[in-house]
């Protein structure tokens, strides 16, 4: 009837007046494409959520809490980017939240107008340091352009307020519930039947699924559309109301039943009619995602040209529970509630009934199969996933208030008493060709103690956990004198040519100490004890005439990966895992490698290698001997704990939790606090302080030092003409690097991975001897450099990962 009329509207007079009535622009589809992906760019450009790292402001400026100011106009944002760049100069890469709160605090002193310019510039220097008369006038400028900083401009957005922002940026809308309409269901919200959505993808799907915004009352008389309504040309009258022209509505309507057909999910089709349709039509476009099942399926009943497609099309929607209902509907005209229609009832109840006959079947067939989530198991916090939901401090702890600040002293555990047949293994006890590598040594400590024998008398797998400082690469020592000893000649020689040996240690600066201390201890066999590391190479022929390699995961990982270096590999006998407990960290897959990548070799070759692993106290211990293939069956035989009770120092500990709710305060506190703990030990004792990044390092130097000098105790950490002073203004000299070249003659030192391998190993020799005082560092060190450090701070707890 549509295809009819409009036909008789072609030759009536009105329509046959005007050559060009009916012409239609359009334009090529590249050109179309082009300009949308265009135009999706440019939105992009000002889309904050994409704009990560594009400015200081760029990470969502709005979710800081604390943070009084907020620009308004793009001209003061781009004024307030170029102030936080001017902050950042002075206070260093700094989180944002720092920089930001500093800005608060300085535009509140630039916009008191009762201070006066030197008390400006005074308040100014107390946050910033001192700052020249060039950058004061800079930055009173700055303050200048930024017009919109006030109690008026400063106050949080509220929705539906009078504030206005500039357009190019928009507003975060945010709609809140009245109390009237909380216990109405005003979004009405279509679920899915079975329930299942969740997660992500169940928030992403209900994008327009409110289609009662109007209210609730008129929505309760709005009448619901029935299948008898629908027929060929539904599609086409709804479409006219919209567009005049009958041709672009019939060409029209065949689109949306193509994307009503042919779309993945709801959010799919929702899209893809928004483009095709406009944001005019969007209570239509709701009405069409609302029933888009039953508008489908009707119009190609009522448009299939055969009985057979007809007939095909019944078939189909018969087997669908939700699209029977459907088709009962329009066969018997009623209107059929969900929850009465008992048809539709029994036809989910058998369906269900045929899912769980199935499932049942499949539990009979595979009892023992188990599926694992992978996902589940992720712990996207790493090294940072913490098990225990409980805190308890152990007896005799006590806590203490300070202005800005609050301590947690935890006293040091007791050493666990001898028992009774235990005693100190005596040097002379061990076999005579292990005695050279322990010269100097009177007897063994505790834990070496008890697993010398298993360590020299077996070649099984073995793990020890133990605290630092406790002698594990003694007893790693001592795995190597056992593969030593089995090559002995007969006349005391050692047969270097059918045995290597592979340490693995987690930092180029452990491999470096390591091969130090095993190329001492061990140059009486000769032996030749090489490191392989970014630092420095080994070629084809260096690998093949060293006995012991020491390494990092990453190096011997590449090594054991090439098909062509087995000639050389499968002389390995023993592999030693340092700090194996970094298996829960990010180089943790490098390791799983390394252990499963060996006992393969050993599935495959038939030949003996043993696998060593040393950790720190470990709380699923049990789980990495597995991983090792430790045997569990009998106590001592692989498996070694030791808890901190063993700890041949005893460690008291202290936790000081900042207070201060302004950013920049508790970065100053943070600073003040580093200041005084490291200034009670000045000239006693020296310290050792870990910060997170490379740059705080030298920041961190600076600052104590600066309030040494401020505070005129800085002889407190070297006397004026002592020897050490002598040596560090002489080795400062042939420092590289500028930042350790200013502080070395002060006592202070830095030490990092960007530092040239010179420079990092003149700090350990330096801070070992005892001319440097005071050593920051970052975690290079910590992962179990031996230096002699009284006193250990740990500044801050946050870590930038720029991958997160």
């Amino acid at each position: 009837m549509a295809d009819a009329a409009a036909r008789q509207l072609q030759y009536e007079y009105k329509a046959g007046t005007r050559m060009g009535d009916r012409y239609q622009r359009t334009k090529p589809e590249k050109t179309e494409e082009r300009k949308a992906k265009r135009q999706k760019r440019d939105e992009a450009q000002y889309d904050f959520d994409r704009m990560k790292g594009a400015t200081l402001l760029s990470e969502g400026i709005d979710e800081m809490v604390g943070i009084v100011y907020r620009p308004k106009t793009q001209d003061t944002r781009q004024t307030y980017e170029v102030l936080l760049s001017f902050i950042q100069e002075s206070l260093g890469d700094q989180p944002r939240d720092i920089l930001c709160g500093a800005a608060d605090e300085i535009l509140a002193v630039l916009k008191n107008d009762k201070l006066k310019d030197r008390e400006k510039r005074k308040d100014i220097d107390s946050l910033l340091g001192n700052v020249t008369e060039e950058r004061f006038a800079l930055l009173v400028n700055l303050g200048k352009k930024i017009t919109d900083f006030g109690s008026e401009a400063s106050s949080t957005i509220k929705v539906g307020g009078e504030e206005q922002i500039d357009e190019t940026y928009g507003i975060n809308v945010q709609f809140e519930e009245s109390e009237e309409e909380s216990d109405e269901d005003i979004y009405g919200e279509i679920r899915e039947e079975d329930g299942q959505d969740e997660g992500e993808e169940a928030r992403i799907d209900n994008t327009l699924h409110a289609e009662n915004l109007g209210g609730s009352e008129e929505s309760k008389k709005e009448k619901s559309l029935h299948p008898l309504d629908i027929d060929a040309y539904w599609l086409q009258r709804c479409l006219s109301k919209f567009y005049n022209d009958a041709m672009v509505s019939q060409a029209k309507a065949s689109e949306v039943l193509k994307i009503l057909k042919d779309s993945n999910d709801d959010r799919d089709c929702e899209n893809q009619l928004v483009l095709l349709l406009g944001f005019d039509c969007f209570d239509f476009i709701k009405k069409l995602k609302k029933n888009r099942e039953m508008i489908l399926y009707c119009t190609m009943l009522a448009s299939s040209q055969s009985e057979s497609e007809r007939q095909k099309i019944r078939e189909q929607m018969r087997s669908d529970p939700l699209l029977a209902k459907i088709l009962r509907q329009l066969d018997t005209g009623k209107n059929i509630d969900e929850d009465d229609d008992s048809h539709l009832t029994r036809l989910q109840k058998k369906y269900k009934e045929e899912q769980l006959k199935g499932e049942e079947e499949d539990e009979q067939m595979g009892k023992n199969r188990k599926v694992l989530e992978l996902e589940d198991l992720i712990f996207a916090a790493g090294s940072h996933f913490m098990a225990n939901k409980r805190c308890t401090l152990p007896d005799g702890s006590f806590r203490k208030q300070r202005k800005g600040y609050e301590e947690v002293h935890v006293p040091a555990l007791k050493p666990e008493p001898f028992g009774k047949d235990e005693e100190l293994v005596p040097i002379d006890k061990l076999p005579k060709y292990v005695q050279p590598v322990f010269d100097g040594f009177k007897t063994l400590n505790r834990i070496q103690s008890r697993l010398w024998k298993f360590a020299l008398e077996s070649d099984d797998n073995m793990l020890l956990c133990a605290p630092t400082g406790a002698g594990k690469t003694n007893v790693a020592l001592l795995t190597m004198m056992r593969e030593i000893g089995k090559h002995i000649n007969d006349d005391g020689s050692i047969n270097t040519e059918e045995f290597k040996i592979i340490y693995v240690a987690p930092m180029r600066s452990l491999v470096q100490e390591m091969v130090g201390n095993f190329g001492k201890r061990l140059g009486c066999y000769n032996l030749i004890v090489s490191e392989l590391t970014g630092d420095h190479q080994l070629t084809r022929e260096q690998i093949a005439a060293t006995q012991v390699i020491v390494c990092t995961p990453e190096k011997w990982d590449i090594i054991t990966r090439k098909g062509g270096e087995k000639t050389y590999t499968s002389l390995v006998r023993l592999v030693i895992i340092d700090e194996i407990h970094l298996l829960h960290d990010e180089r943790g897959p490098v390791l799983e490698a390394l252990v499963a990548r060996t006992l393969r070799n050993i599935e495959t070759t038939q030949e003996d290698i043993r696998l060593i692993g040393l950790s720190a106290t470990l709380p699923n211990y049990h789980d990495v001997a597995r991983f090792l293939r430790v045997r569990l069956d009998r106590p001592d035989k692989g498996l070694f704990y030791f808890d901190n009770s063993f700890r041949p120092v005893a460690l008291e500990q202290q936790y000081i939790g900042v207070t201060e709710k302004k950013a920049l305060k508790r970065f100053q506190v943070m600073n003040d606090i580093v200041y005084e703990k490291t200034i009670e030990h000045a000239g006693r004792n020296q310290v050792l302080i870990f910060v997170h990044s490379r740059k705080e390092t030298g920041k961190t130097a600076r600052a104590i030092r600066d309030m040494c000098l401020e505070k005129d105790t800085l002889g407190s950490f070297l006397r004026e003409g002592s020897a050490s002073m002598e040596v560090l203004r002489s080795e400062a000299e042939q420092v590289k690097n500028s930042e350790l070249k200013e502080l070395l003659p002060y006592g202070f030192a830095i030490h990092h991975a960007g530092m040239t391998r010179v420079d990092r190993t003149l700090v350990e020799d330096l801070f070992a001897d005892r001319h440097i005082q005071v050593l920051v560092s970052t975690a290079t060190l910590a992962w179990g450099v031996n230096l002699p450090a009284h006193t250990v701070i740990i500044k801050g707890t946050q870590v930038y990962n720029p991958e997160k």
